[in-house]
């Protein structure tokens, strides 16, 4: 790390957005992991997780392009502030079903459902928003590398303490800590000052804007392709998370904590990773890294995939987190530096769509192949797909990452002083 690795807190407006956001992803997780282990300890079915990975995030891929749209006409500050109070009358709702009822796991689903609806419009305009809240432009991808950290060390945490709390608490005191960590993010955006928003008139119909971004991404390929490579990343490698239970229960003859110390671990790495991003230098070849990264991930998690030994396999982990957060941090930074002001919701709805919509598809067609080759065999096939698309890819990620040099000298030779300041 190095001075500029916090450069981005230089602004109020993102010291208030990193404080809430922080707090109330840790809730985030620790729903998540409750959510994931009430599933398993009531079916114990990998297909079952696949489906409850598929209900939470699958409403993203069908209304983010709304999402996207809706951030693009209106207030995003405003559209946040509804989304996060939305979040928090579902966790609210969770709790309550969870402590008060005999509950199913159908109508755990139907409440994971909700919540992926309200992530269509939440992730659109919360990543958005990001652009507008930190001061000085320059600071954008330290900014984006600064929120992945902080969602990973959410990971790190949400998880560990997710862990001990269902053991000793159950699942609907996770739901209720969840519940009360929005009340953080929602107070931290109340004390930001923004410029009053004025409203564009908008003549055109939602369908004729969501077709513009579509047109914007086929003539932007520098995006466009970003978008495709993570949304295979996120069909064919991304969904392992779902087997995590089978892992900390069957092969590691674990409890709870065991699957809240393999989500650590890879939150553990994925923060290394993250503040490695913070702390490059402008013009850095993130591309080139992101596609080193790839491999590391397919690595790790081919590593990881045949490990009986619990210490061991929590360093492959680390590993494979390490090289699975620039998929999408540096996704997010070339979306976030290159789209245009009017086209950035709808741009990002299609990042959503790939990160978030793809994820259940290919939870679905994990859990499904791993009831027949087993967890194992089904981790170590998805570190292969990971080098494969790495491999795939590389020759348009080259194409680009020649461009960038020839950018950088093209502006060496028009001021000299260039290197002499770096």
């Amino acid at each position: 790390m190095n001075i500029n690795t916090f450069k981005a807190f230089r602004s109020r407006n993102y010291r208030l957005y990193f404080a809430g956001q922080s707090i109330s992803l840790i809730g985030t997780w620790m729903q998540r992991t409750a959510v994931y282990w009430l599933v398993y300890a009531q079916t114990h079915s990998a297909f079952m997780l696949g489906l409850a990975a598929f209900a939470a995030q699958f409403p993203s891929f069908l209304f983010s392009p709304l999402g996207g749209v809706v951030s693009d006409r209106y207030n995003r500050y405003r559209v946040l502030i509804i989304t996060q109070a939305a979040s928090l009358i579902q966790a609210t709702l969770l709790t309550i079903l969870v402590m008060f009822t005999t509950y199913t796991v159908g109508e755990i689903f139907i409440f994971s459902v909700v919540l992926g609806t309200i992530n269509a419009f939440d992730v659109p305009a919360r990543q958005s928003l990001v652009h507008e809240i930190v001061g000085n432009k320059e600071d954008l991808p330290n900014a984006i590398a600064l929120n992945s950290s902080m969602v990973n060390l959410a990971r790190l945490i949400g998880p560990a303490i997710s862990g001990i709390v269902l053991e000793k608490l159950g699942a609907g005191t996770c739901f209720l800590i969840n519940a009360l960590s929005f009340l953080a993010v929602i107070a931290s955006l109340l004390f930001m000052r923004f410029p009053k928003f004025i409203p564009q008139p908008r003549a055109k119909k939602v369908i004729i804007e969501f077709k513009e971004g579509w047109k914007y991404l086929k003539r932007t390929p520098s995006i466009g392709f970003v978008i495709l490579m993570l949304a295979c990343v996120s069909l064919l490698v991304l969904p392992f998370s779902t087997l995590l239970p089978v892992y900390a229960k069957v092969i590691f003859k674990g409890s709870a904590s065991t699957f809240g110390y393999l989500n650590s671990a890879i939150g553990l790495g994925a923060i290394g990773g993250a503040f490695f991003l913070a702390s490059l230098k402008g013009g850095a070849e993130l591309k080139r890294i992101l596609f080193i990264n790839l491999l590391i991930f397919g690595a790790g998690l081919m590593l990881f995939s045949h490990m009986n030994n619990l210490p061991v396999a929590l360093f492959f982990a680390m590993v494979t987190g390490f090289g699975m957060m620039s998929q999408t941090t540096i996704s997010n930074t070339i979306i976030q530096t290159n789209s245009s002001a009017a086209m950035r919701g709808r741009v990002i709805s299609y990042f959503a769509m790939a990160f978030f919509g793809m994820q259940p598809l290919g939870g679905l067609f994990i859990g499904t192949v791993s009831q027949y080759i087993g967890a194992p065999n089904t981790i170590l096939a998805e570190g292969i797909a990971a080098i494969v698309i790495a491999v795939i890819f590389l020759p348009f990620l080259r194409k680009d990452i020649l461009k960038e040099k020839d950018k950088i000298k093209l502006v060496e030779l028009e001021d000299p002083t260039v290197n002499s300041i770096q």
